[in-house]
């Protein structure tokens, strides 16, 4: 099912939120509307258990966006996303599975909608989630942050609404190439990151595809402690995974090395 909304030209960013677009913001009333009528408010995390114990899980959870988060990449794009597309998020209910940026569509992966649903929830204790994504254009740049505010999660609960918990600023993400940042989010991403949420690197864990650019490969030899994981096809459910038990394999391994005594 698709909901309509008046398209319009993109407007500029405003000094640490951003002013959305006119489409954008009649999209994301569509969108409410679509859940209201649905008799669902925003889901709240359901009866689980924790998947891992607090002391082995990253406090700071870093996404590239293109081809990791979501598909395709949004410098393809040229038009600010308008219409939702309805359907299925994971079994959640009902919700923005999609948005309309021209005659393309922008989707999340499966495993990065499970990783945020299960952030969401609360599953990984008080880890939050922060975006390092080095979009080529100011254009592509508009285009992310737009569909991050329809894109939901869970019914209710959008991307934005997600990552804006624990650091309303919008300062945990950093997405583009313009000055402060550059295409080597090593030097520029992580480093704003690591100041601007207030987490270490031995606490944060990065998802990037690396295809074009080995952005996991830099961070871990210039940002020493991010633990990092590839995702070349988007990210998948066996990724986020792997990434979390690399990430609780090597926080048990220094906490090892940092309670062995010392020689006599």
């Amino acid at each position: 099912r698709l909901l309509l909304s008046e398209s319009s030209a993109p407007s500029a960013p405003c000094h640490g939120r951003h002013m959305l677009p006119l489409s954008v913001f009649s999209a994301s009333v569509a969108a409410l509307l679509h859940t209201a009528a649905r008799g669902l408010v925003p889901a709240t995390a359901p009866p689980r258990t924790r998947l891992v114990a607090l002391s082995s899980v990253p406090r700071l959870c870093v996404l590239d966006l293109d081809e990791c988060v979501w598909s395709p990449e949004m410098y393809t794009l040229s038009h600010m996303p308008s219409r939702p597309l309805i359907g299925d998020l994971n079994g959640r209910g009902e919700g923005v599975v999609g948005v309309h940026s021209g005659g393309d569509v922008i989707r999340i992966y499966p495993g990065a909608l499970l990783a945020m649903q299960e952030v969401a929830d609360g599953l990984h204790g008080e880890m939050r989630m922060a975006v390092a994504s080095s979009a080529d254009t100011p254009l592509a740049e508009r285009i992310g942050r737009a569909a991050m505010e329809l894109l939901e999660v869970l019914p209710g609960l959008t991307m934005a609404d997600l990552l804006r918990r624990g650091c309303e600023d919008g300062r945990n993400l950093q997405i583009g190439r313009q000055p402060p940042l550059s295409s080597d989010k090593s030097r520029t991403h992580f480093p704003i990151l690591r100041d601007a949420c207030g987490v270490a690197y031995e606490e944060m864990l990065f998802f990037d595809d690396s295809v074009w650019s080995d952005h996991c490969g830099l961070v871990a030899a210039n940002c020493p402690g991010v633990v990092t994981q590839r995702t070349p096809r988007g990210m998948q459910e066996h990724e986020w995974r792997n990434g979390l038990r690399k990430f609780a394999a090597e926080a048990a391994e220094r906490g090892a090395s940092t309670s062995e005594p010392s020689g006599a």
